[in-house]
């Protein structure tokens, strides 16, 4: 007998994304490699003290590592890609039902910090990038 799957829409869900994305993808061993608490140090003082709570640094920094890694265009794009990929919310720090920031929101952010601390950022982001790339070759 022909079997059909009958799709219905759950209200509720209970995922943990750690058990969906597998061992060997390469987000996921980049959120192993990549170590993120000096980023808090490094970017502290171009916030205030006052006001509304801002995007988390590392989840920033996160973001603009994955639009150059997977060649985006667009903060938009970038917010639209992370809305359906599981392994970059893992990434992230994500679960399936929090909301990315808006892409307006990262290009205000990007305006915080001078260039040569988010070039630094960036190249500790890559240095854990090469770390990972080379455990996945073995």
């Amino acid at each position: 007998m022909q079997g059909r799957k009958q799709y219905e829409e759950k209200l509720f869900t209970q995922v943990q994304l750690s058990r969906r994305i597998p061992k060997d993808n390469f987000y996921r061993q980049l959120k192993r490699n990549l170590k993120t608490k000096h980023i808090y140090k490094l970017t502290e003082q171009y916030y205030g003290n006052k006001g509304k709570k801002s995007l988390d640094p590392v989840v920033f920094f996160k973001l603009c590592f994955i639009k150059k890694q997977e060649g985006l265009s667009s903060d938009l794009k970038l917010i639209n890609l992370c809305q359906i990929r599981l392994d970059l919310l893992f990434f992230l720090d994500y679960n399936l039902d929090d909301k990315l920031p808006h892409p307006n929101t990262l290009s205000k952010t990007r305006h915080l910090f001078p260039n040569t601390l988010f070039d630094s950022i960036m190249e500790g982001i890559q240095e854990a990038v090469e770390k990972t790339n080379e455990s996945l070759k073995d």
